[in-house]
């Protein structure tokens, strides 16, 4: 197994951050994303990878300072999880997991929770393996979201998604609209350049919703702050791909 390593201030601008490694088009983004993820060190938030050019990773820090809208009080909350390629299935996983779990212990919090597909949906952890590993449903969604929860402390308080993404709609009813943040090193450029393009082709009316703020996400509509799109005021994908010309027909359906 390879030695699994933390980013922080000090090594940060010479080390990879797994996703849009040799992605060109979105370098500017891949770079937003490492400003984002300096910043949020300060929060007590921590990246771990394997020493390897992989996306072999695991995202999380306090659920206070966390860019999602759920209510956890002492939690810890997992964001970007993912082993991919040929490292599945040789205890990555399982090895990233203890060690944020082994996190909350010595920080004396609640436990652990994460927000995914009640179904998997894109760019989210895999629900079936989360629930195998012992987490628990506490809240789903009817827009198909799930929040879970692993407990330190099995007393502890259930956390909740906040009353923002009940209804599984955004405020603007008309045309497509999109929430995102720069937490993804893929977002910014799909977001602002390729759907941009896709809409304009279609004539469709397009409003994009940068989350620049914690505080921002934590009021967001969609507890997908990667990146979510709405028609006509409902919720309909996780999915970035959905900004390509040659993927959005087939996602979106009209």
């Amino acid at each position: 197994m390879d030695k699994i390593i933390v980013l922080d201030k000090s090594n940060i601008d010479k080390e990879h951050i797994c996703c849009a490694i040799s992605d060109k088009k979105c370098k500017e983004s891949y770079e937003l994303k490492k400003d984002w993820l300096k910043e949020e060190f300060d929060n007590g938030y921590v990246f771990r990878r394997i020493d390897a050019r992989a996306k072999v990773f695991i995202e999380y820090g306090p659920a206070e300072k966390a860019w999602i809208p759920v209510d956890a009080p002492n939690y810890l909350v997992i964001n970007c999880f993912w082993v991919s390629g040929q490292y599945k299935g040789q205890g990555y996983g399982k090895e990233l997991l203890r060690l944020a779990m082994d996190d909350a212990k010595a920080q004396g919090k609640e436990g652990l929770v994460t927000v995914v597909g009640t179904k998997k949906f894109h760019f989210m952890s895999d629900t079936k393996w989360l629930l195998k590993q012992g987490f628990e449903t506490c809240e789903t969604l009817s827009s198909g979201f799930s929040l879970l929860v692993k407990k330190v402390n099995p007393k502890a308080n259930n956390p909740g998604f906040r009353e923002s993404v009940k209804s599984g709609e955004c405020p603007d009813k008309n045309g497509l609209v999109i929430y995102y943040s720069n937490r993804c090193p893929f977002s910014e450029y799909h977001a602002t350049t390729s759907l941009t393009e896709t809409a304009e082709k279609r004539k469709l009316q397009l409003k994009v919703i940068k989350l620049d703020t914690m505080e921002k996400a934590q009021d967001s509509p969609t507890p997908a702050t990667i990146f979510s799109l709405f028609y006509n005021g409902k919720f309909i994908t996780t999915d970035l791909s959905v900004c390509l010309d040659s993927r959005f027909d087939k996602i979106l359906k009209l």
